[in-house]
């Protein structure tokens, strides 16, 4: 996400280059305003940005440093408004969210992507299943709540929303759940019949918040609609899905300006662990090339066993590390999402993300005859891998459906990988450190 807005930032800050320049402070702000017009930014945002950065140069001083410190400073006014950040719960019992969106949105996928965002950070969650409208509604939550083991409330003999509602929020508040996801009906367009049930249901019930779910890839449509439906039954937050396949950004930067209410959470992918926090601090670190390394730390520590983690780091330092452990990483790693949305957090590796946007790194070819080979091996073998002679080699070979060739370069691999990460591990860490550090100092200013 940004793709576009990050790389072209890079290119007119690196523009200005003397101090007291003008003729180069005009370029740069019209190649600018040209940017984010193309990059979906609305217009009345990106005017009044231009104008504040042209202001604050010409007050401090004609500079890169000073064009960029404007830059990032009005970037952050623009993303901040009033309303909440993240998910906020509420302090009496369950909290209800009211889930709202056109048809075609990715409404009901971004449920069940904030159910496991809540799922991961312990709470007990309820989705109920109020779009009696649709016909695959129903059934595409229950596929969903399936997956990820999350209670869903539904009742296919009911054809009023609005009971639906009551009754699930009667059930999140006998069984003490910590939060109630209700599930309502879209349209192709914003109809008076859908404004109001979704009236009647938010008065039947009292949510604590209001959420809009928008499709980034509609544009400037998504803010016009997302004014509206705050017109008129009042809105708390927005969620913008298909963020990953928006590379131009600029949408997210409009709708808490033009709209005035915060966007909440983004939609990085396809799978159930694609969803991230949208905090204006971090999205404009992730835009000025700094990274998120707060949002990456934020994000490992909800699905990495800090118990676990410390066994095998541990069993790295040693030269211990398994093939069952391979295994177990690979599980926690599918957890945190999609590749691109991880590099795109650290500093300096945005062009990386950018390269690994359609990797599919679980169900390659490489990873799927990984996978064969270690399903061959007997526990012993999995967790011993030096005892692995050319007798066994073979054996599990013909059970992965493997050439010997093919085995021993997946095993050569392993090796040499479990070998890099205990040179990285170094004494107290200090190789992941220092390559940390050096990737924190990459961003725009050179």
């Amino acid at each position: 996400m940004f793709d576009t807005i990050i790389e072209n930032l890079k290119d007119i800050s690196n523009k200005i280059r003397f101090k007291d320049d003008i003729a180069s402070l005009n370029k740069a702000t019209t190649n600018l305003k040209k940017m984010l017009l193309k990059s979906d930014l609305h217009h009345k945002t990106t005017k009044e940005l231009i104008a504040k950065i042209e202001r604050d140069v010409k007050t401090t001083g004609i500079g890169q440093k000073n064009f960029i410190s404007s830059l990032q400073k009005n970037l952050l006014d623009i993303l901040q408004t009033d309303g909440k950040q993240g998910f906020v719960f509420s302090s009496k019992g369950v909290t209800t969210i009211l889930m709202t969106g056109l048809q075609g949105s990715g409404k009901t996928t971004t449920v069940g992507k904030l159910a496991m965002y809540l799922k991961q950070r312990n709470k007990k969650v309820l989705i109920s299943a109020c779009d009696t409208q649709r016909l695959a509604a129903v059934e595409q939550l229950k596929q969903i709540t399936d997956k990820l083991e999350i209670d869903l409330y539904f009742d296919e003999n009911e054809t009023n929303p609005v009971d639906i509602a009551k009754k699930a929020d009667k059930k999140a508040k006998d069984e003490l759940y910590d939060v109630h996801l209700i599930d309502t009906a879209g349209r192709l367009a914003i109809d008076d019949e859908l404004m109001s049930e979704l009236k009647k249901i938010k008065a039947s019930i009292d949510p604590d918040e209001v959420f809009y779910v928008a499709d980034s890839l509609t544009g400037h449509d998504a803010t016009r609609t997302a004014t509206s439906f705050h017109e008129k039954i009042g809105l708390d937050g927005v969620i913008l899905t298909k963020f990953d396949g928006d590379n131009k950004g600029g949408v997210a930067l409009s709708i808490a300006h033009q709209v005035n209410i915060p966007l909440r959470f983004v939609g990085t992918g396809e799978n159930m662990p694609d969803i991230e926090t949208f905090i204006p601090q971090r999205i404009v670190s992730r835009l000025m090339g700094q990274g998120d390394i707060e949002g990456l730390a934020e994000k490992t520590s909800a699905v990495i066993d800090e118990k676990k983690f410390k066994q095998v780091s541990m069993k790295i330092k040693k030269g211990e590390f398994n093939f069952d452990d391979f295994l177990e990483q690979m599980n926690m790693i599918k957890k945190l999402g999609s590749m691109k949305s991880m590099l795109s957090m650290i500093p300096g590796m945005g062009k990386m993300a950018s390269q690994v946007a359609n990797m599919d790194i679980e169900n390659s070819t490489q990873m799927k005859n990984i996978k064969a080979l270690i399903s061959s091996m007997t526990k012993k073998e999995r967790i011993q891998p030096s005892i692995l002679n050319q007798s066994r080699k073979d054996r599990i070979s013909k059970g992965a459906g493997l050439s010997i060739m093919q085995t021993n370069r997946i095993l050569k691999q392993f090796k040499n990988a479990s070998k890099m990460a205990k040179k990285l591990s170094g004494k107290n860490g200090k190789g992941i450190k220092s390559m940390i550090e050096n990737m924190e100092g990459s961003s725009i200013p050179r």
